[in-house]
C-alpha cells in the first residue's frame, strides 16, 4: 500500500471527509495544494474548461488525450507543485496505449495513480451500442485498472451505475467515484440537467450495493449538479457511505465566474465598493448591483439560526416573491425552502461533532425552536432520528 493510499483510508477511518480537486492548471493545483487538497486529478477536459471549451471536448478527437495529458502533468502541474500527489486520467480504450511505457513515465515522475478518463461509461444511445460493436467497452477500462492495480498504483474508477462500480470493486479499485453526470452549473454547463432528487437515489443505490457486496473500495462522487459545497455536504451526511468529494469546475469554473463578474460590476461602479455590507447596499437603493441569490446564501451563512422567510427576501430585494423563488431555483438547482433545511441540517451534524450542546440546543442554534419541527425534519432528510445520528458519531 502507497503512503497515499495508507493516508486515505486513515483519513477515512477518522471519519474526515476526502477532498480531491479535478484540474489541468499549475495555478489551480498550487493552491489547492496549499489550502490541504488531499489528491489532484489531472483530467484532459479541466484543460478544455480553462480554456472556455466545454468538458465535452474531452471527448472529442482534437488531440490525442494520452499525449496531452502527460504534457500537462510534465509542465503545468509538477513545476509548481512538485510534491503534490498526482492521479492522471488515462484513456484506458485507446489503441496505441502501451501500459509498460506509461507505468515508466507514471514512475520517473513520481505520478501517484490512475483513473479511468475519458471514460465510456458517460455516453450512452447509439453511440455507445456502435464503440460496443468495435469492440470499445467499460471492460477494457476495468482491465487496464487491473494492471494498474497489480503494478500497486493507486487506481481511481469512474463509474454511473451500480454494475460498473460493483465490477470495479471486484479488482479492488482502491477508489470507486460515482461519476454523477457533466457539470450543470456554470456559463459552460451542460443543457442536459439530472435532477438533484435522482443524482441522491443514483448514489444510493450504488452505495447500497456496494456495501453489500463488502467493498474495500472508498466512494467519492463528482460532476452533477451539484454547484456549491452546501450540497456536496448535505449528500456526505446524508449518506455514510460516501468517503468525499472531487471538485473540478465547482472549484475552477462556477467560482472564478462569480468572482469575475461581481468584480468587473464593482468596478465599473465604484459606489458599490463603499459599503461591502450586503443589506446597506440594498438598503441605500443599490440593488441593481446586487446578486439576489448571492445575497440570500449570504444572509443564510449569517443568520441561519433565526427566522429566515423568502417573502422578507422579496420584499427587501423589491422582486416578486415567485419570481424570485423561480429564480432561486434556476440557480441553485432545488427550492428555497430546501436549500435553508439543507445548510441547517448540515450545521446541525457539525454540532454535534464539535460541541458538547444537547440536541434540543443545537436545534435551538440551528433555527430551530420546536425541537420536535427538528427531529421530524431531520428524519425526513436523513431517515433516521438525531438521537441515533448522534450515536454513532
Amino acid at each position: 500500500m502507497t503512503n497515499l493510499q495508507q493516508k486515505l483510508m486513515v483519513q477515512h477511518q477518522l471519519q474526515l471527509p476526502l477532498l480531491g480537486l479535478s484540474t489541468a492548471t499549475g495555478m489551480s493545483a498550487l493552491n489547492a495544494m496549499n489550502a490541504g487538497i488531499d489528491f489532484i486529478m489531472i483530467l484532459n477536459s479541466g484543460k478544455f474548461r480553462q480554456m472556455g471549451r466545454s468538458s465535452l471536448a474531452g471527448y472529442l478527437p482534437f488531440i490525442n488525450s494520452n499525449q496531452q495529458i502527460q504534457q500537462i502533468a510534465t509542465q503545468e502541474i509538477l513545476p509548481v507543485a512538485p510534491k503534490a500527489p498526482c492521479i492522471l486520467g488515462i484513456n484506458a480504450t485507446d489503441p496505441q496505449l502501451n501500459f509498460n511505457s506509461l507505468l515508466n513515465f507514471l514512475r520517473q515522475h513520481n505520478l501517484a495513480g490512475v483513473v479511468n478518463y475519458p471514460t465510456v461509461s458517460l455516453i450512452d444511445g447509439q453511440f455507445r451500442e456502435g464503440l460496443t460493436e468495435a469492440g470499445i467497452t467499460f471492460e477494457q477500462e476495468l482491465d487496464f485498472l487491473q494492471l494498474a492495480h497489480q503494478a500497486q498504483l493507486l487506481t481511481v474508477a469512474f463509474v454511473t451505475n451500480s454494475q460498473e462500480a460493483l465490477a470495479a470493486s471486484s479488482i479492488p479499485t482502491d477508489i470507486i467515484c460515482i461519476h454523477l453526470g457533466l457539470t450543470a452549473g456554470g456559463r459552460l454547463g451542460a443543457n442536459r440537467i439530472t435532477s438533484f432528487e435522482n443524482m441522491i437515489r443514483t448514489t444510493q443505490d450504488i452505495c447500497t450495493k456496494l456495501e453489500k457486496a463488502r467493498s474495500t473500495s472508498l466512494i467519492m462522487i463528482y460532476g452533477g449538479v451539484l454547484n456549491n459545497l452546501t450540497e456536496v455536504r448535505y449528500m456526505y451526511n446524508l449518506l455514510p457511505n460516501l468517503a468525499g468529494y472531487i471538485g473540478g469546475s465547482t472549484f475552477e469554473r462556477i467560482i472564478p465566474e462569480q468572482t469575475i463578474m461581481e468584480q468587473i460590476k464593482a468596478f465599473k461602479h465604484a459606489n458599490v465598493t463603499t459599503n461591502d455590507a450586503l443589506t446597506n447596499q440594498i438598503l441605500q437603493q443599490e440593488q441593481p448591483y446586487v446578486d439576489p441569490i448571492v445575497y440570500i446564501k449570504e444572509y443564510i451563512t449569517q443568520h441561519y439560526s433565526e427566522p429566515i422567510y423568502l417573502a422578507d427576501f422579496a420584499q427587501t430585494l423589491h422582486l416578486s416573491k415567485n419570481y424570485l423563488s423561480s429564480l432561486f431555483k434556476q440557480r441553485t438547482h432545488q427550492t428555497f425552502t430546501n436549500y435553508l433545511i439543507e445548510y441547517r441540517l448540515n450545521k446541525a451534524i457539525e454540532l454535534m461533532h464539535d460541541s458538547p450542546q444537547t440536541l434540543t440546543n443545537i436545534a435551538a442554534m440551528v433555527g430551530y425552536a420546536d425541537y420536535a419541527q427538528f427531529n421530524k425534519t431531520f428524519k425526513k432528510y436523513f431517515h433516521l432520528s438525531p438521537r441515533t445520528y448522534q450515536s454513532r458519531i
